[in-house]
């Protein structure tokens, strides 16, 4: 069983197990227990990855521009969001970028009511029912319906067409009476945003999405075009794959690119020369004993921080962008 499926299959079981509250402890206590057996066992030494340069240890108390290792996943901070997305935390890189950008967005303010928030690439992602649990609005968007069937995304349970699939993700945060006042859904191609959507937000994000658009350059524009929407004093919150084997050769396939540091230097350099505000990047890889495992395929659940992918070791970095006021 792929991950893909592994998780459809868990959000299954959680889903039972929440409603039988002696099951939902013991469950909780089960990845607990497997947690700290998978941070403190020995795993074979990995294959080499690159030096990026001496980086502090990435932190989610005041995150940069950073890449997904397991001592920010072995946290009371990181428990305290997967406890309320209802996911009891695990070393899983998707589940990291669902935790960076709801830190990101509630220690900028921006976890509120009244506040105004753009997803691209939504698919079956908790976080638009969370954002609206806290009081803002939402505006969800996802690739038309018939492209993403074209493209695999719909097989694959990785795609909504409208409300009610996005609702199914949230049923567990929110009534639907209020999930429905407060999100609002809207097809959209990310490689071709509307003008009317433009300086609209006080947030946008998206969780590994921008690197299936085709091309390096394709995810790169995407990300400068989403920084339109927001309005002045508005954050943009990214996440995507990272190259951690070279600086050099990479994926670049229609399906996936894989971004390397120098792609993220220029990309935020770009940014910058637009007058956008980049959070500083931290290139570090992570110390413990779990970021030396390399998850190769079929994918495991956990633990799935650094995985092989298309003949490199890959894993997740959030972004950080803002306009200025």
């Amino acid at each position: 069983m792929d991950v893909i499926a592994q998780r459809a299959f868990m959000a299954k079981v959680r889903r039972y197990v929440r409603n039988i509250p002696l099951a939902w402890t013991i469950y909780g206590l089960f990845w607990r227990v497997r947690s700290w057996y998978e941070a403190n066992r020995n795993y074979p030494v990995a294959e080499s990855l690159v030096y990026f340069g001496d980086y502090p240890e990435p932190s989610l108390d005041s995150p940069v521009s950073q890449l997904c290792t397991s001592n920010q996943l072995s946290t009371k901070l990181y428990r305290r969001w997967c406890k309320e997305m209802h996911s009891p935390a695990r070393f899983s890189r998707k589940q990291w970028e669902f935790v960076y950008i709801l830190q990101v967005l509630q220690i900028s303010g921006m976890l509120r009511p009244g506040k105004l928030g753009l997803g691209f690439g939504c698919g079956r992602e908790p976080l638009a029912g969370l954002f609206a649990k806290y009081g803002c609005r939402i505006l969800a968007t996802d690739l038309e319906q018939e492209r993403a069937l074209q493209q695999g995304w719909v097989n694959t349970r990785q795609h909504i067409s409208g409300l009610d699939e996005l609702y199914s993700c949230a049923e567990e945060f929110i009534s639907r009476e209020d999930f429905y006042e407060q999100v609002s859904y809207r097809p959209v191609d990310m490689n071709n945003i509307p003008d009317d959507l433009y300086e609209k937000f006080d947030f946008v994000w998206s969780a590994c999405a921008l690197e299936h658009l085709g091309s390096l350059r394709r995810g790169m524009d995407f990300v400068k075009n989403s920084v339109r929407c927001l309005k002045k004093g508005g954050i943009a919150v990214h996440t995507t794959e990272f190259n951690l084997s070279s600086n050099d050769s990479t994926c670049e396939e229609p399906a996936c690119s894989i971004y390397r540091v120098r792609d993220i230097k220029q990309l935020l350099g770009e940014l910058e020369a637009e007058n956008f505000q980049v959070s500083p990047l931290n290139f570090n890889t992570g110390g413990g004993k779990v970021d030396r495992y390399i998850d190769i395929p079929p994918y495991g659940f956990s633990p799935h921080l650094k995985l092989k992918l298309s003949g490199y070791i890959v894993t997740s970095i959030g972004l950080i962008i803002r306009r200025p006021v």
